[in-house]
């Protein structure tokens, strides 16, 4: 892959201050790219954003949070692409845009129907790559990485090896896949059980029983430590499980006073972020991007820097420590 070289000196005089990120590049984007899905009842809208210069670029699938849509996440996936990776987003069956009936028979299996999204989007990768200009020849479909925000965590989290226990008939399947062998998970949920609220236990069976024993492919996640959702008594440190219960190569970056959309990343001015803030953002694009580029073997220099930089807890905006 062709990227620009990584800044090898930190910003300022703070010892715990990150390398400078390389510049950006600029970046085509094609949306919506129709594929037909008559098993899912709706036609599969995708978006792929690419550089415009690289060759050798892997590949980004992005799975958005409940409700959101292709457009969303601009300050993560804008970046990653002006950076060198090919970041495809699909708009799920549980976005508003789509309108699902309350009483829609799809509705209960919206979280399988997400993980079916992004394996067809893998499956047409050679439909994706044609309809964007200039992006034919450029992929590196050998290194492909997942990531996902709240219930798109989840869906990142399925490909990567975590079995979800599926409500209808009591049986956790393993419905990952091969092609994708990294993640970044994004303020997502943790264990069922008891600490289920019980507005998440009845609207949200899918969360009840989460085996994290096999997610065992590499992962980032990225945890918010205000971030106290309805869905669980535990608080903010429910979001870190998918660190603490997975085995495996897995790091863990937790964000001081980030509630769960991160200081902003769903959207610039996006109103449901409650916690705004253009630093914490900031943040995480390069650490994200960092360890994408270090997890699909691209450059770890970065990655390697952030570690050390974040490791003591003493950078003012939060800590990075890894298993």
């Amino acid at each position: 892959m062709t990227t620009p070289e990584p800044a090898r000196t930190a910003t300022g005089d703070d010892p715990s201050a990150l390398p400078a990120s390389p510049p950006p590049v600029p970046v085509v984007s094609v949306k919506p790219i129709v594929l037909p899905f008559p098993s899912r009842g709706t036609d599969l809208h995708v978006r792929v954003s690419a550089p415009v210069t690289g060759q050798d670029l892997p590949v980004v699938l992005f799975a958005h949070g409940f409700g959101s849509d292709l457009d969303g996440y601009a300050p993560l996936t804008d970046h990653w692409a002006a950076h060198g990776c090919v970041v495809v987003q699909a708009t799920h069956l549980d976005s508003r845009r789509l309108g699902l009936a309350a009483d829609d028979p799809r509705r209960p299996h919206v979280w399988r129907y997400r993980v079916e999204d992004l394996k067809r989007v893998l499956d047409d990768l050679d439909v994706l790559e044609a309809a964007v200009p200039g992006l034919a020849g450029r992929l590196d479909r050998d290194r492909v990485a997942v990531a996902g925000h709240s219930f798109g965590g989840q869906t990142a989290a399925i490909l990567l090896g975590l079995r979800v226990t599926d409500p209808r008939t009591g049986t956790a399947e393993d419905l990952s896949d091969p092609r994708v062998t990294a993640g970044v998970l994004l303020a997502t949920a943790g264990a069922g059980g008891d600490h289920l609220t019980p507005f998440a236990h009845a609207g949200l069976p899918w969360l009840r029983e989460q085996d994290f024993s096999r997610l065992t492919a590499p992962a980032l996640v990225v945890a918010g430590d205000e971030d106290d959702l309805p869905l669980t008594t535990r608080g903010a440190q429910w979001t870190t499980d998918p660190y603490v219960l997975s085995p495996g190569d897995k790091s863990l970056l937790t964000l001081f006073g980030a509630q769960h959309f991160l200081g902003g990343i769903s959207g610039h001015g996006a109103a449901e972020t409650t916690d705004e803030n253009p630093a914490r953002v900031a943040l995480v694009q390069r650490v994200t991007l960092a360890y994408l580029h270090h997890a699909l073997g691209i450059d770890s220099y970065v990655w390697n820097a952030a570690r050390a930089a974040l490791a003591d807890g003493r950078h003012p905006l939060g800590r990075l420590e890894s298993k």
